[in-house]
């Protein structure tokens, strides 16, 4: 495969840090790289490199084919064109950005980077944005894209793409080969043999230090000649004990040298346990604390529910789910401020105290520090509260760092363990993954999983809301229809073949009309002449039923 870009190896400093150096890299043609690592490792500071438009430190870069660069701010490249545009979803070209919402712009600039058809493309967080019919939009249009290096913290998409992944991680480039599971497969079993390693230094330290403590005790115990010894006996127990001395001498010489170059293994850091106190929130013991009925919803002119209904269970995890623009996020500060202030179409329990994540992060002091920040409403423990925020990765020192000075990610991970320790008992979470690298969002979706609260959840991540959703609630023709767990389950339900549903629904029709029959058939029924009309429509029904079929 020929080379599109090849360059020497590249060093970069952020001011006086060194923020990475690298091997010579080279994309070949057919290579489908995503780029992977913590927040402010430079990821986008290596694209920006590797496109042309930055200077290295030290190192040079050749590319040797036109170039496409997405990149998520700033304005786009040029104007799509109108197929391009269809693509995704879109028809006007030039309709105005301020008309336009994030996840349309979004789109837009796609369509224009896609429509170049460059033969190597770089994509900096091209789904942020993106709603779920968008995100399967793109992975479409880049299945047709031969050579791309990708940064995304969307692993479904990673996965999906994705034949190799570079990862940027103290310092240095570590390459991949595979999508985004392989290469979790391979770091776990980094992590399998550096414990492996760890727990052999160990032993193998224990098992020397022993023996040097046996060797000291043996030397302690050579006696001395008795002073009743005659002068030939001494002679002889003297060099007895001279050689037995110096035996040990060197065993214990022998055995410090195997100390000395015995390689210290560090056993990777093990995430934190965290233990919460739910009783302290003083949850609503309700079968269902959350409930709307007839829920009508606009936003402006536009009506985004009508005569809608849905209730959340106790302790249920749910995803809302619709495309960008379909009310969401109007939903959850509705019930927000319904649950707070009482709303005659919302029924919430008494003792339901809402905790709400916003993408503004308002809940938090820039001038106090992240441990005074979470400590300052919460009802647990500080020790509950540290174990947490070692979970999310402030760790030791990073607790007495101002808020003022934390990254986008840094900031979102604090705002929502704030809310984590507080007394709220029912989470109103939107898009809290945004900004997060990978080590935080798995440690955020861990957390949540644990959560005996209930929660409702805004996100276009497909597997963060896989692995957390008990049940979607969709945004369909301006009512919220239900389905049993996550999008992809939702996606499968919906594809299932209508007949499958039919005797289902045929089923309760038959028990229904059985129920009403048997009610009918009591002397002196009750409420006689209602079920005569229900029976009359439950006929009704299974003749238009049969008719169906």
């Amino acid at each position: 495969m020929p080379i599109l870009l090849e360059t020497t190896s590249l060093t970069q400093y952020a001011g006086e840090r060194l923020l990475f150096q690298t091997d010579p890299l080279a994309i070949y043609e057919g290579d489908r790289i995503g780029l992977v690592g913590p927040n402010g490792s430079g990821k986008s500071t290596l694209l920006s490199i590797l496109s042309g438009r930055l200077r290295p430190d030290e190192g040079t870069v050749r590319a040797r084919c036109p170039i496409a660069f997405f990149v998520q701010l700033g304005p786009g490249e040029e104007t799509p064109g109108a197929e391009e545009l269809s693509r995704f979803g879109l028809r006007d070209a030039h309709a105005p950005a301020d008309r336009m919402s994030g996840g349309e712009q979004s789109r837009r600039k796609l369509a224009a980077s896609l429509g170049k058809n460059a033969p190597l493309l770089f994509a900096d967080e091209p789904t942020s944005n993106l709603d779920f019919e968008g995100i399967e939009l793109f992975c479409r249009r880049m299945e047709r894209q031969d050579t791309f290096l990708l940064v995304s913290h969307d692993r479904a998409v990673l996965d999906r793409l994705c034949t190799q992944i570079w990862e940027l991680r103290e310092g240095r480039l570590f390459r991949y080969e595979g999508g985004y599971n392989a290469f979790e497969r391979q770091k776990e079993e980094e992590l399998a043999r550096r414990r492996f390693e760890a727990a052999a230094y160990v032993k193998e330290k224990e098992r020397l230090e022993r023996s040097m403590q046996s060797l000291r005790e043996k030397q302690s115990a050579v006696r001395r000649a008795p002073s009743r010894m005659g002068n030939s006996e001494t002679r002889l127990h003297k060099r007895s004990e001279t050689d037995t001395q110096s035996k040990i001498a060197q065993g214990r010489k022998a055995i410090e040298s195997r100390l000395a170059r015995l390689e210290k293994k560090e056993a990777p850091r093990e995430p934190e346990a965290v233990h919460f106190d739910f009783s302290l929130t003083d949850p609503p013991e309700n079968k269902i604390p959350l409930r709307a009925e007839h829920l009508t919803l606009s936003a402006g002119n536009k009506r985004l529910l009508e005569n809608a209904a849905f209730e959340v269970r106790r302790g249920e995890h749910v995803l809302l789910y619709g495309p960008n623009g379909c009310g969401k996020t109007t939903l959850l500060q509705f019930l927000c401020e319904s649950i707070l202030h009482g709303n005659p179409q919302v029924f919430s329990a008494p003792k339901l105290r809402p905790g709400y994540f916003r993408q503004s992060l308002g809940n938090l002091d820039p001038g106090r520090t992240v441990l005074e920040n979470a400590m300052r409403q919460a009802v647990q423990s500080e020790g509950t509260v540290r174990s947490l925020l070692a979970r999310l990765l402030f760790r030791r020192e990073d607790v007495f760092r101002p808020v003022s000075v934390l990254s986008g990610g840094e900031r979102v991970k604090l705002s929502f363990a704030c809310l984590l320790v507080s007394s709220a008992n029912f989470l109103l979470l939107d898009e809290p993954t945004n900004y997060l690298d990978m080590d935080s969002m798995r440690a955020l979706q861990e957390t949540l999983a644990q959560y005996e609260g209930g929660f409702l959840l805004v996100t276009h991540d497909r597997r963060f809301a896989d692995a957390l959703a008990e049940t979607t609630l969709a945004f369909e023709n301006k009512r919220l229809t239900r389905y049993e767990g996550g999008p992809s389950a939702m996606e499968r339900a919906k594809a299932a073949p209508k007949q499958e549903k039919e005797p289902m629904e045929q089923k309760v029709l038959e028990l229904r009309l059985a129920e009403v029959i048997s009610r009918l058939s009591l002397p002196n029924c009750p409420d006689k002449e209602a079920l005569e009309e229900e029976f009359q429509a439950l006929l009704r029904l299974k003749r238009e039923a049969a008719r169906g079929k």
